[in-house]
C-alpha cells in the first residue's frame, strides 16, 4: 500500500494566494513520488474535483466578507472540527500542517495520540506578524506559545528562507529537524507576454495587502509621482485587511486601480505588461525574514521589481540585480519611480531566466516533498 500523507490547511485551491498554491504544489509532488495524499481543508463554493491522486476533504468554515478564512473565529471554526477529522479515518504515515499556530497545536495533539510524525510547513512567523498587527499582549503571548509548541513537536520544519530557519532553531527546534525548501511561483502561469506597444508607465502590485506589507507607501508615492507623469498608471490586485483603507486613500487618484483579488492568470498578464512590479515589507515587524513571492511572480514575467523595505526580500533584489531597493518611504519610492524606464527584451529574458532557476514553485515543492518523505 502506498504511503498516505495527510495535509491539514484552512486554505487550498480554489482559494487564491501563496499558501494554497504552495500546498497544492506539495501535494502534486508527493503524488509524483508514489504517495497517496489527503487534504483536509475548508469548503469553498467554487471547489472542483481536484487533482489526480489527491483526495480533498472539505468541511464548512467561517469566512470574512472577502471570502477569506482569516481572523481568530474563522481559524477556530476550522481547527476545532479538525481535531476529530485528524483522529478518524485511515491512519496516515505523516501529517503536514500549515499555519495558523492553532492548526499546529491541533496537529501536534492528534499526531501524538495516534503515534504519527508531523511536519510544520512554515512560510512565516505568525507571532511576529501578530506584533505587526498590533494584537493585545495576551493574544501575542498565546500565539507565541501555540507556535512554539507546534514547532518543537514537529519531526520536520520546512522553512522557506535561511533566516526563517535560524528563527526556528532559535525557538528551540533542533537544527537537524529543519529543512530550507525555498519558495516560488508557477512559472508556467507567470511568464512573459507578447511584445507591448508604446504606452505610459505601467506599475503593478500583485499580492496581499496587510499590515506587514505596508502597501500604503505605494499609493502615497504615486500621489506625488502622478503629478509629474500623468501617463503613469498603478494597478494593485489582491486581497488583505488594508484593501478598504487603500481604496479610500486612492479615491482621488484616477490613475490608481484596486480591483481586488483576480485569478493568477490575470495577475500574470498584468505583471507581464508592467514596466515595474512593486513589493514591500514594513521594517521591524519580524517579516523581514520573508522573501515575498511577489518578487518571483514579477521576475517570472520578465518584469523588474521595486522593493520598499529591508530584510530577505531587499537582499534578494539587490544581490541578483532584480530592480531597485529603497526605504519604506513614499518620497523614496516616488524618486525611484522617476528613474524607471521600460525594460528591454534582454532585461526581461535575464529576469525570466533567473526566476526559472531560483523561483520555481514546483522545484520548491519537490524539495519539500523530499523532506516529508525522509520521515517514511
Amino acid at each position: 500500500m502506498s504511503p498516505l500523507v495527510r495535509i491539514a490547511t484552512r486554505t487550498y485551491p480554489p482559494d487564491v494566494g501563496a499558501a494554497p498554491f504552495r500546498l497544492r504544489a506539495l501535494a502534486k509532488a508527493l503524488v509524483e513520488r508514489g504517495c497517496e495524499v489527503e487534504v483536509l481543508t475548508a469548503s469553498h463554493p467554487a471547489a472542483g474535483p481536484g487533482d489526480p491522486g489527491v483526495a480533498t476533504r472539505r468541511a464548512p468554515v467561517l469566512r470574512d466578507a472577502d471570502g477569506t478564512v482569516r481572523g481568530y473565529l474563522p481559524y477556530l471554526s476550522f481547527d476545532v472540527p479538525l481535531t476529530a477529522r485528524l483522529l478518524t479515518g485511515r491512519r496516515p504515515d505523516v501529517v503536514v500542517h500549515e499555519p495558523p499556530p492553532t492548526t499546529g497545536v491541533v496537529t501536534r495533539l492528534t499526531s501524538r495520540l495516534r503515534g504519527i510524525p508531523y511536519v510544520s510547513y512554515l512560510p512565516d512567523v505568525w507571532s511576529q506578524g501578530a506584533v505587526a498587527a498590533g494584537a493585545p499582549v495576551p493574544v501575542l503571548r498565546a500565539v507565541e506559545i501555540a507556535e512554539t509548541t507546534a514547532l518543537r513537536g514537529a519531526a520536520r520544519v520546512l522553512a522557506v528562507t535561511d533566516g526563517m530557519a535560524r528563527e526556528v532553531i532559535g525557538r528551540g527546534v533542533a537544527a537537524e529537524r529543519v529543512r530550507v525548501v525555498g519558495n516560488g511561483v508557477d512559472v508556467d502561469v507567470f511568464r512573459p507576454g507578447p511584445p507591448l506597444a508604446a504606452h505610459g508607465l505601467r506599475v503593478v502590485y500583485s499580492g496581499t495587502m496587510s499590515e506587514w506589507q505596508g502597501a500604503e507607501v505605494f499609493v502615497r508615492a504615486f500621489a506625488q509621482f502622478a503629478r509629474e507623469r500623468p501617463d503613469a498608471h498603478l494597478t494593485m490586485v489582491g486581497g488583505g485587511v488594508d484593501v478598504p483603507r487603500l481604496r479610500q486613500l486612492a479615491r482621488d487618484l484616477p490613475t490608481v486601480d484596486l480591483p481586488g483579488t483576480v485569478p493568477p492568470e490575470r495577475a500574470a498578464e498584468l505583471l507581464a505588461s508592467a514596466d515595474v512590479a512593486l513589493a514591500s515589507l514594513v521594517p521591524g515587524t519580524g517579516y523581514d525574514l520573508m522573501s515575498p513571492t511577489k518578487i518571483f511572480a514579477a521576475t517570472a514575467c520578465g518584469t523588474p521589481v521595486l522593493f520598499a523595505g529591508v530584510g530577505s526580500g531587499a537582499q534578494l533584489v539587490r544581490r541578483h540585480d532584480l530592480g531597485w531597493v529603497v526605504e519604506h518611504d513614499p518620497h523614496a519610492v516616488a524618486q525611484a519611480l522617476r528613474s524607471v524606464t521600460a525594460p528591454t527584451v534582454h532585461d526581461r529574458e535575464r529576469l525570466r531566466a533567473w526566476a526559472l532557476e531560483h523561483g520555481s514553485l514546483a522545484a520548491a515543492a519537490r524539495r519539500a516533498a523530499d523532506a516529508v518523505l525522509e520521515l517514511l
